[in-house]
């Protein structure tokens, strides 16, 4: 598909196909909180090779240990079939010669058939920062491109601070990016390194750079302004056919554009081609198996990939959905590999219990489905909060039909925390805190005793259960813990106030919430907990059927 774009008496037709360029691995990685391995760094651009995007920035040969044996190990363990893996670096340095700079022999020794290299385009960089003179900071990008090309390296240049740069010396930063060009860049990717332009300027500066150009125009932004995906759009319109950024967002500060916002924006919405069409419904999954990775829960209201994206609560439209699902959702779900969600709460009416129960597949109708809607509404009255628990809400429903779950029931269980003193007698200063629980369950006709020891009350439960139960359900190992979260809900009862516990749990394909509530903390985790894990061996495949 092609358009036209009107922009200052300049028409620019829309491009037909963009080159995704992601970054993860590099300023992705950049995150306040992720840490990546190497192992971690090979499973991640296997994910985005499997997604479709046209090249995975590695990181930053001979600037760590790290990504020295990323590139070394890539050769044999990573097999691309839709990607090409690009190597990161800068140019020269001030003063020095390509064919001697260290940097650049990295580069060269790194192996990958591209590489892209950041070079100073805002004077005041150059004559500050790197204090050198104008001249010498176009040498530094001319020559290191040139380097690089006459070792049969495809070269990305990213022109980092370009649009800052451009609005205080257009001059400066039209001669750095002509000449990589001229020294055979593949492509000129403009960096807004401080995140903060704005799309009206995008489309102005880009109006006036992208006809000066014959090579490959990028766009690489950062959300400092909360516009980094909307920046990319307008780059896109304006002429640039590469795009930058990260997968969920991922990079320091605020973050780099989003790319799993910006490639459905400009495939579904606008009619260019990004990854493989059939591939885009890899989007959400993809999306959360990168969060595991990097150990960052995903965000709910993420666009298109977050959990709550398609989520409706209001009774107005559920409704209406039920009637159309476009009412109120701007794309299909499942073409981002997402769903429509319907939320329950106490505001709930019969309606969207009836569109939640078919959604489940339960048959819940009459007097089921009126005895669903008084439980939630009493429960909800006294702290559940079930549109924050999905996992516990199915199986109120799924009890509300009939259903009675039969992997074990609880006699009894008992938890002993016990704090010894520090060797000076005073608790609190070096002392040992020691938490066990013993859990008495019974497993069809036979009877389980298990005693286990945690860093605390929930640990030490959640361990005993597993001690109790695990050998007769091996799919358990694959259920873990994400989260644990506690509210008080009645400050001014204070320490008898009750309390609402929240756990996450996964699988390794999918997460779900359940809920606690009690005036004992234990017990509200108790029931958090035990819900946690009936769902997980409810929805976890190796479970026996029967069991479930």
């Amino acid at each position: 598909m092609s358009g036209k774009h009107q922009h200052a008496h300049l028409e620019l037709d829309l491009p037909e196909s963009i080159d995704v360029y992601d970054t993860t691995l590099r300023d992705g990685s950049q995150q306040e909180g992720i840490s990546l391995t190497v192992d971690d760094k090979l499973r991640v651009a296997e994910q985005l090779d499997r997604l479709g995007v046209a090249y995975i920035e590695g990181g930053w040969p001979g600037a760590n240990p790290k990504d020295a044996e990323f590139f070394r190990r890539a050769p044999a363990e990573l097999q691309l079939s839709t990607a090409t893996l690009v190597a990161f670096g800068s140019t020269r340095r001030a003063g020095a010669k390509a064919a001697s700079d260290e940097t650049l022999r990295h580069l060269v020794e790194a192996g990958t058939e591209a590489v892209c290299i950041v070079g100073k385009a805002w004077d005041y960089h150059v004559t500050d920062a790197l204090r050198a003179t104008l001249d010498e900071g176009i040498r530094m990008v001319a020559e290191s491109v040139e380097y690089l090309t006459g070792h049969g390296l495809k070269v990305f240049f990213d022109a980092e601070h370009f649009f800052d740069g451009f609005k205080r010396n257009p001059d400066f930063s039209r001669s750095v990016i002509r000449a990589a060009e001229e020294s055979g860049a593949a492509a000129v990717v403009l960096c807004d390194t401080n995140g903060g332009t704005l799309p009206h300027e995008v489309e102005a500066i880009l109006a006036d750079v992208v006809p000066r150009l014959s090579s490959q125009v990028g766009v690489h932004f950062h959300n400092d302004g909360g516009c980094a995906v909307a920046n990319s759009l307008a780059g896109v319109r304006m002429g640039a056919t590469q795009v930058q950024g990260c997968i969920n967002g991922y990079g320091e500060r605020t973050g780099n554009a989003d790319l799993s916002a910006a490639i459905p924006n400009l495939s579904l919405k606008m009619g260019v081609k990004t990854i493989p069409r059939e591939r885009i419904e890899l989007l959400m999954p993809v999306s959360h198996h990168i969060a595991e990775l990097v150990n960052i829960t995903p965000h709910p209201q993420q666009p298109y990939v977050g959990t709550s994206a398609f989520a409706h609560k209001a009774g107005l439209h559920t409704s209406a959905i039920a009637r159309s699902r476009d009412a109120y959702e701007h794309i299909p779900p499942d073409s981002v590999g997402n769903g429509t969600r319907f939320v329950v709460s106490e505001m709930a009416g019969r309606s969207t219990l009836i569109m939640k129960a078919e959604e489940l597949g339960l048959d819940l109708e009459g007097a089921a489905l009126g005895d669903v809607l008084d439980t939630l509404k009493d429960l909800e009255h006294r702290g559940y909060h079930f549109e924050a628990a999905d996992g516990s809400l199915e199986l109120l429903m799924r009890r509300a039909g009939g259903w009675k779950q039969g992997f074990f029931r609880l006699e009894s269980f008992r938890v002993i925390s016990e704090h010894r003193a520090s060797p000076d007698g005073v608790l609190g200063q070096d002392g040992d805190l020691v938490t066990e629980a013993t859990i008495k369950v019974w497993v069809g006709d036979e009877r389980i005793v298990a005693t286990a020891e945690g860093n605390g009350p929930v640990n030490a439960l959640d361990a005993a259960l597993r001690q109790a139960v695990g050998d007769r359900y091996p799919a358990l190992t694959r259920v873990h813990l994400t989260d644990y979260r506690v509210r008080v809900l009645d400050t001014t009862k204070g320490t008898g106030a009750v309390t609402r516990v929240l756990l996450d749990t996964t699988n390794g394909e999918d997460v779900w919430s359940t809920i606690g509530v009690s005036e004992n903390v234990i017990e509200a985790s108790w029931a958090a907990l035990v819900d946690s894990i009936v769902y997980g061996l409810l929805h976890t495949p190796d479970t026996a059927p029967e069991e479930r």
